[in-house]
This record gives structure tokens, sequence and C-alpha cells, in this order.
């Protein structure tokens, strides 16, 4: 008999809307845009990837310092995230996830190409662009901070509006086009 996965979820609503944030037993391993009801199949698709009969409990304590600090993180105060996360994806996908947290410190911003170079695969534009899309922990790996080489906004899992608010959260000084 398979033994069962336990994921834990907690919603907490900020100025985007509502962040979903799912944790396994080693930390938060995902945090998407939208409420748990809205993102439950992309949710049970992603953990059967990874999991063994993933089933999904709420618990807002376990995920408490999380949210606290996407709280501070809205209201400014907070630069850095100190709470325990896992990447879950491809070794390719965790390689760019890594350059991006490495590579673009809060206020600044990177090109896919810049990513590219970074992971020493100049040509792989495309694929950086790829996995970042994938990414599975929004604003923790900040692929918000990623823009097209020529400065404007392109492409983001949450929608353009919410990347250029991130932008202007981090970057209050700047103007970003669309």
């Amino acid at each position: 008999m398979a033994k069962r996965s336990f994921l834990y979820y907690d919603e907490l609503e900020t100025p985007l809307g509502p962040i979903t944030f799912v944790a396994d037993k080693d930390g938060v391993c995902r945090i998407d845009y939208g409420s748990y009801q809205e993102l439950a199949t992309h949710h049970n698709n992603w953990a059967r990837q990874y999991f063994l009969c993933p089933k999904f409990v709420q618990d807002d304590e376990l995920l408490e310092s999380a949210m606290q600090e996407f709280h501070e993180y809205f209201q400014g105060a907070r630069h850095a995230f100190t709470f325990d996360y896992q990447l879950y994806g491809t070794p390719f996908q965790q390689k760019v996830w890594k350059a991006l947290c490495e590579e673009i410190p809060y206020g600044e911003t990177r090109s896919y190409k810049d990513i590219a170079k970074a992971i020493q695969a100049p040509k792989a534009i495309r694929a950086v662009g790829g996995a970042v899309n994938r990414n599975p922990l929004s604003i923790i790996v900040p692929c918000h901070r990623v823009i097209g080489t020529n400065g404007k906004l392109v492409g983001y899992n949450g929608g353009l509006e919410k990347k250029r608010k991130l932008l202007e959260l981090e970057m209050p000084q700047m103007l970003f086009n669309f």
C-alpha cells in the first residue's frame, strides 16, 4: 500500500490578491498567486510529480513564519526571506532558480540573457525563460526581477501588472514599461 505524503497549505491576502503557500515536512515548496480553491487542480497535478499519494491539509501554524515574512515584505520592511523552503524541479530549472536568487539582489533587475550567461549557457535564453516561467516559489525566487534585454517588462506567470507592482515596491524610484 502506498504511503500518503502530506502537504500543508494556507493563504495570505496581499496587495496583489491572495497568495497560497504549500509546504512539505522540510519547508515551503510552492508559493502561487490565487486562493487554494482556485489552485487546487494545479497543485494536485504538480504534487503528483514529486510526492506519493499527496494529501493537502490546511495548517496556518506551520506556515505562520513564512506568511509573516511575506507580510513584512509587502510592508517594505523585509528584503530577504529566512524561512525554510525546497525547490522541486529539473536540474536545469533548479540551476536557473538558484541563479535568480544569487544574481538578482532586491531592488535590481537582470535580463534573461544575463541569467543564461550566469549559468554558463549563453545560448539557452529561451530555456531560461521556460524555467523562469515554472518557478514554484513566487517572489522568493525573484523571477519578477527578470526583464527583457530592451529593459521592458516581459512575461510573468502572475501577470505583468503584478510584476510591475512588485518592482515598484522594490524600486519605487523607477518607471516600468509594459
